[in-house]
């Protein structure tokens, strides 16, 4: 363990510029690389092992790119600089390889040099797969050859990933469907070095609710318009794999989503529209859903939509929405439409309705079904009009899973599963699927049942499982658990057999491998949880421990109540070398989580056999920090009103878990330090605000004043003018003056995380600057929500244990403080 005198930083040291470094042996720890991880073939045969990139360095992650409509765009090579989810910056696998599961047999795939693969996807017949590579000059297609491990890259096309579907099978045959960059594009639209007039908005009359979270890197001039259908046109084509030969389908145009039917003929596209909105993002643009055949070239508008920028908040849009095809049909179309508005306040007896139309898509569509809350996807069987219909309630947070034939219109079907989100004990499990021929998704269903596999939450963590779900009696046989001192999960079915499992195994002291299991004989204790059927498994993959330093770190489930009697856990973690009955210092980290019922609030998620890794505020143990881990902190209550007692619950949260870290005789009271991440951010500055639990904190990326998101945050759903008190408690940036233990606050300065931008963390510096308080504040360069350089990862890590160090575990006596 390290002294904590070895890296106090000096004054002088803290106005240095330039990244630091954690010293050894947080800093090889925190390199050690990334173990492969499998991407199994739609026939259970061949498993990619994918090797994931670490952190790019800084160069990578300050690449320019521009801001257009929720995309950030490089200009330099025409491609996403972001991930699809916004909250990341678009990374490069290190490479894959090719592992044959029967014979054990690993085949290399050779790529090019400083190659930057994006993640492979499989043709619907496990021969063959495909990935995008991104180079300066663009974003090409490769294809390989899963026999082999041969790739190579189709001459001519440059992809358009910018706004997904970009590389698609079709159906049965070796051939893509692709989004390309334009040939004749033309150069990129410049921008005036003096804007041609001011940036204007208007609201004229009409109330709706515009959500903060749905309005990140708007447009805001007709010059940004000029970009963002530059970068965003794009021109479908499929092409041949065997031969190369690229045909171009339809005429260039802003297309979004595209998804193509089983038949491999016809594909549904959402063709974006002006006139674009300034205050939404793409995804709520208008456009034209229509369906494209690829034999002749043909289109159909299905529909016409205007924008979608005044949707109530955790609303969906009014109109046709969630187009999907029906997975055991050529070409039939299946999607849903609100009855209440689109609003989940409005109380009506149905919330959607679902409709389906069947090519050539000339007739009226046929209305089949009406959902009592939120339609949340159809799931085919193989044949006939089966599905599992879902449907979600958010006044409850509550699912229900109804079996249903679509061919009887107004079937009201059987219910399978009905409970809350929040219920993490009985969760039945998510239904498994196969890879039809063509490629489309189906339940797997063997002699009249279905398999579900999940999490296994219990008491005492996660024990994950694969039940055998008879459809006819509603029962389920437990065909494997995993052992209460491993972390074993199901991953897939070896060659499509039932009795074959493929699962990946961890422990404390085994990294993650794949394991394959043949089911044997039921075990006469079935009744009693475990395994139904034995099984011995046999090693498939022999991934080294990168870092055996960590395996001396001890950790464990903890289970406690709150005040209130609500249950609550935390894995408690100590370092290499750790006495037992020694108190030290330790470090706290959570993320407060909304429940609607009490019951379910402290049900245990996680698991403490995972094969430990350590990064961020975890590498603190290797300075001989205790980590408070994960400790529950739920916000109880009807989701409409539960955040009125967010300060309360919150500080109740914190408490508890204080108490029992200490009463388990390993954390020292009075050297205790807090942090965490966005709403976890929010979290630490409002305990040094409203407690005097912790010496000293750190919050990263959070957001800080919710005046700023005044139409909803977290799973508030008032606005600020329903509820002003509620967001005034919420804020830690109004409660600043009594923050007086010291606060460390890091952000990304290029934070796209709505609620959390970048200008949060310098307003809360000033405010606990100018009332006396002890702070600092590190804005780490071009980095998003979440950090992505290894440079600013290896400084976050160092500004924390100095942080830490000189105000937690160097500290003096703590001394009583008025409030």
């Amino acid at each position: 363990m390290l002294a904590g005198s070895a890296f106090a930083l000096s004054a002088q040291a803290a106005d240095d510029a330039g990244y630091r470094q954690p010293p050894e042996p947080l800093l090889g720890v925190l390199r050690a690389p990334l173990n492969p991880s499998p991407s199994i073939d739609p026939t259970g045969t061949t498993a990619l092992l994918v090797r994931q990139s670490l952190y790019p360095p800084v160069e990578r992650v300050a690449e320019p790119y521009l801001k257009l409509a929720g995309v950030r765009v490089e200009p330099r090579n025409h491609s996403r600089h972001d991930r699809a989810n916004g909250y990341g910056i678009r990374t490069c696998l290190d490479g894959f390889s090719l592992l044959d599961l029967a014979s054990g047999r690993e085949t290399g795939v050779a790529l090019p040099a400083g190659a930057c693969p994006g993640l492979p996807t499989w043709s619907p017949d496990g021969r063959g797969f495909a990935f995008d590579n991104t180079t300066d000059a663009g974003v090409e297609l490769w294809v390989g050859d899963a026999r082999d491990g041969r790739v190579r890259r189709i001459e001519g096309v440059q992809l358009n990933t910018l706004l997904g579907s970009d590389v698609q099978w079709l159906g049965a045959r070796h051939e893509l469907l692709v989004k390309l960059v334009p040939a004749d594009l033309g150069p990129m639209p410049q921008k005036a070095a003096v804007p041609p007039g001011p940036e204007m908005k208007e609201a004229i009359g009409g109330k709706g609710e515009s959500s903060t979270y749905e309005a990140r890197d708007t447009l805001s001039s007709p010059e940004d318009e000029a970009l963002f259908d530059h970068f965003a046109t794009a021109q479908l084509a499929t092409v041949d794999v065997a031969s190369g030969k690229v045909a171009r389908v339809g005429p260039p145009a802003v297309y979004a989503s595209v998804a193509v039917a089983p038949d491999g003929r016809h594909v549904r596209v959402q063709k974006l529209k002006r006139p674009y909105s300034y205050v939404t993002t793409y995804n709520r643009f208008a456009h034209d859903m229509l369906v494209l055949d690829l034999a002749d070239g043909s289109s159909r508008v299905l529909a016409s939509l205007p924008v979608a920028d005044r949707v109530p908040v955790r609303g969906v849009p009014t109109g046709p929405r969630s187009y999907g095809w029906r997975a055991n049909q050529p070409a039939t179309l299946v999607w849903a439409e609100a009855l209440d508005g689109g609003d989940w306040k409005t109380e009506v007896p149905a919330r959607d309705r679902l409709l389906t139309l069947a090519a050539p898509f000339t007739g009226k569509p046929k209305e089949f079904a009406r959902t009592k809350q939120r339609y949340a996807g159809l799931a085919w069987f193989e044949r006939g009009g089966a599905a599992l219909l879902n449907e979600y309630d958010a006044n409850r947070n509550w699912r229900t899973t109804t079996l249903v034939d679509a061919d009887k219109a107004g079937d009201k079907g059987r219910v399978l599963w009905d409970l809350s989100t929040d219920e993490l004990y009985a969760d039945p499990g998510s239904p498994r699927f196969h890879t039809l021929a063509n490629g489309a998704a189906v339940l797997l269903q063997r002699d009249g049942a279905l398999f579900l596999s999940g999490a296994g939450a219990s008491p005492q963590g996660n024990r994950p499982f694969l039940d055998r779900y008879d459809l006819a009696s509603g029962t389920s046989t437990r065909l494997f658990r995993s052992a209460p001192d491993a972390l074993e999960s199901f991953v897939d079915f070896a060659g499509g057999d039932t009795a074959r499992l493929l699962t990946w195994h961890q422990s404390p002291s085994d990294p993650p491998n794949l394991f394959l299991r043949t089911l044997g004989q039921a075990q006469a204790d079935a009744a009693a949880g475990e395994a139904a059927y034995a099984s011995t498994p046999v090693t498939v993959t022999r991934f080294p421990d990168p870092a055996p330093l960590v395996r001396g770190v001890k950790k464990r489930l903890v289970t406690y109540k709150r005040k209130d009697g609500v249950d609550l856990s935390f894995t408690l973690y100590t370092p290499p070398g750790y006495q037992e009955g020694t108190r030290i210092p330790a470090i706290l980290y959570a993320y407060p989580a909304d429940y609607a019922d009490p019951s379910k609030a402290g049900q245990v998620s996680g698991s403490e056999q995972t094969f430990t890794r350590l990064t961020g505020y975890r590498l603190m143990l290797l300075a001989g920090y205790a980590i408070i881990d994960n400790a529950s902190f739920p916000i109880v209550g009807d989701p409409k009103t539960a955040y009125d007692t967010y300060l309360e619950q919150l500080v109740a949260d914190a408490q508890a878990a204080v108490d029992k870290a200490v009463e388990l005789g390993v954390v020292d009271r009075d050297r205790i330090g807090v942090t965490g991440h966005s709403h976890g951010a929010l979290m630490t500055a409002n305990l040094l605000a409203h407690t005097d639990l912790f010496r000293a904190g750190v919050a990263s990326s959070g957001g800080y004043n919710k005046t700023l998101t005044p139409f909803g945050f977290q799973n508030e759903r008032r606005s600020f003018w329903d509820a002003r008190e509620v967001y005034d408690q919420a804020s830690a940036f109004f409660h600043a003056d009594r923050i007086n233990e010291p606060l460390l606050i890091v952000h990304g300065s290029d934070d796209a995380n709505p609620g959390t931008e970048p200008t949060q963390s310098p307003r809360l510096f000033q405010a606990i600057r100018g009332n006396g308080g002890t702070t600092r504040l590190v804005m780490l360069p071009f980095e998003p929500h979440w950090y992505a350089a290894q440079e600013s990862n290896e400084h976050f890590v160092a500004e924390m244990l100095a942080w830490f160090d000189r105000y937690v575990k160097e500290a003096p006596a703590q001394q009583p403080a008025a409030r």
